[in-house]
């Protein structure tokens, strides 16, 4: 910016690694002098009031008149931070030239056209410019690093220089040089004539790996154009491989379906089981209630009346149709769920006794005649025989804990 705005010198962030206050003022009063050329502000640094009074005139200035507020202690500390500082007018001076510029540039637009068209023709010495500025860059680096050793190799050249002469040790080096380079250059020669040994030696070498790699090829032919002599017997294992696998895998899939069909099973089974016992239940609590009931009308009656033979073929008949029930369940349990009953039905006459061992082909053929005799007749029981009813319950109940 300040080459844009036209400083003499040449400024560059090294001047102010450390403090350089001398430079600082010399920009201040530079950059007011091209904001205002008539200001009157001393420039007189040498003491610290002096400093102090010239920063604090500066700061004042460029507060009033260009609204610009200024870090005096910075300023004053002349380093990297004081740079920031002179950027705030530097940027405003450089960003009214540049608004000019843009003016100007506005009213010549055909010196602009034919500016670019001459830099767009001379790419090629914009490419060499960069080159050389690398170049020059490279080599600045270089330079500065030798000059860090200048202070080591003055001395040195100093007392080479303060050294007389001898010429007798001159020419012992330059013999001993000449002699080094003259083996250097034998060894050169001797180089180049053994290259033609080399190439010969090489292309041996080559010759020798070229039949090594026909004669490979020639044994990788032959090798695979002959079957091998377990070949047979191998693609006949695999082929039973396969087969057992394919067994395998139908074994496996039926086994899977097996076991699936019987956990079906088995739940079926468990459900059947538990209506069974529930339908036990029932019947169980339905042969107490209507033993309840019986024991109700038993007492009801007389002790004395005698129980007639169609009476006592209707008591026959309920004792049937219990037993008959009775022995119903037992069978549907067993064929089912696989599971023991174990109970009896005791009966109080040995009549009923000789009863309960007919066949169920009877008491299929008597059950409708007993059923209407059951609804035409009244039933009288005498107390013995409600007494024996009334403890038939217990074996049921015992035959449910079984269950």
């Amino acid at each position: 910016m300040m080459r844009a705005l036209g400083y003499p010198r040449l400024i560059s962030m090294e001047n102010f690694h450390s403090p350089n206050f001398m430079l600082v003022s010399e920009v201040l009063l530079w950059l007011v002098k091209r904001y205002e050329p008539q200001t009157d502000i001393p420039a007189d640094v040498e003491t610290e009031q002096d400093r102090v009074f010239f920063i604090k005139a500066v700061a004042q200035f460029m507060a009033t008149k260009a609204h610009i507020k200024l870090n005096t202690k910075k300023l004053y500390g002349a380093d990297g931070y004081a740079v920031k500082e002179l950027l705030k007018v530097t940027s405003v001076l450089y960003g009214a030239m540049n608004t000019k510029g843009v003016e100007r540039a506005d009213v010549s637009e055909e010196d602009s056209s034919k500016f670019k068209f001459d830099l767009g023709s001379k790419i090629a010495d914009l490419k060499a410019a960069r080159q050389l500025a690398s170049e020059i860059t490279s080599k600045g680096a270089s330079l500065y690093d030798l000059l860090g050793k200048e202070v080591e190799l003055r001395e040195a050249r100093t007392e080479s220089i303060a050294r007389p002469l001898e010429i007798n040790e001159a020419e012992k080096m330059m013999k001993i040089a000449i002699d080094s380079v003259l083996e250097q250059v034998q060894k050169t020669k001797g180089m180049l004539n053994n290259v033609a040994l080399d190439e010969a030696n090489l292309e041996a070498k080559i010759e020798k790996r070229k039949l090594e790699l026909e004669r490979s090829q020639k044994r990788l032919q032959t090798l695979q154009s002959v079957r091998p002599a377990f070949m047979d017997e191998y693609e006949k294992i695999e082929e039973q491989l396969q087969k057992q696998y394919s067994s395998y895998l139908e074994k496996f899939h039926n086994l899977t379906y097996m076991e699936q069909l019987l956990d079906e099973h088995r739940r079926t089974e468990q459900e059947m089981f538990e209506e069974a016992a529930n339908m036990l239940r029932l019947m169980q609590n339905r042969l107490k209630e209507e033993e309840q009931r019986l024991l109700k009308s038993g007492n009801n009656d007389d002790s004395d009346i005698e129980i007639q033979e169609d009476e006592g073929s209707d008591s026959e008949v309920e004792d049937r149709q219990i037993i008959k029930q009775r022995f119903a369940t037992e069978t549907l349990l067993q064929g089912r769920a696989g599971a023991r009953i174990v109970g009896a039905m005791q009966g109080g006459d040995t009549e009923e006794d000789e009863d309960s061992g007919d066949s169920e082909i009877d008491l299929d053929e008597d059950e409708d005649e007993e059923e209407d005799d059951m609804e035409d007749d009244s039933m009288e029981i005498s107390p013995s025989k409600s007494s024996h009813r009334a403890r038939k319950p217990e074996p049921l109940e015992e035959s449910d804990n079984d269950f």
